[in-house]
């Protein structure tokens, strides 16, 4: 599965209204994971689009109780 990682926690903190836009850290973090998750998902649409999808094997059940 893939998983868009950042620099750090993905998590930005302030106590009172407006704090949060003062942590430069926690930005910079939620701007790395922001390109991160898009350079993702055009990178798994380019691929469907040049490679197309696996195919998929017919569902098989299996009953444990004997």
């Amino acid at each position: 599965m893939p998983v868009a990682s950042s620099q750090y926690w993905n998590s930005i903190h302030g106590r009172e209204a407006g704090e949060a836009s003062q942590d430069v850290e926690g930005l910079q973090s939620m701007r790395t994971l922001a390109n991160n998750m898009t350079f993702l998902m055009k990178s798994i649409a380019l691929g469907k689009e040049n490679f197309g999808l696996p195919e998929k094997e017919p569902f098989q059940r299996m009953n444990f109780i004997r």
